[in-house]
């Protein structure tokens, strides 16, 4: 079975999400949160994921295309 992935914003990503970041072969990671203003940053965002398998924190343009397992 072959997973499905779609390209969403960034910004519009929600916890709960399984996310790709940097395309086919990037990073995937489950949202837990979403960081608003990474490093007091406008326009950066991060995805952490908080597991307890792993913690990933992934830091992202809030504009940038990404891709959202459906």
């Amino acid at each position: 079975m072959s997973e499905g992935w779609a390209p969403t914003r960034a910004g519009e990503v929600a916890p709960g999400a399984r996310v790709r970041v940097g395309g086919e072969g990037g990073v995937v990671l489950t949202v837990s949160r979403v960081e608003p203003r990474f490093l007091d940053r406008p326009g950066m965002i991060a995805f952490i994921e908080d597991t307890p398998e792993r913690w990933l924190k992934a830091p992202v343009p809030a504009d940038a295309s990404v891709e959202v397992q459906r």
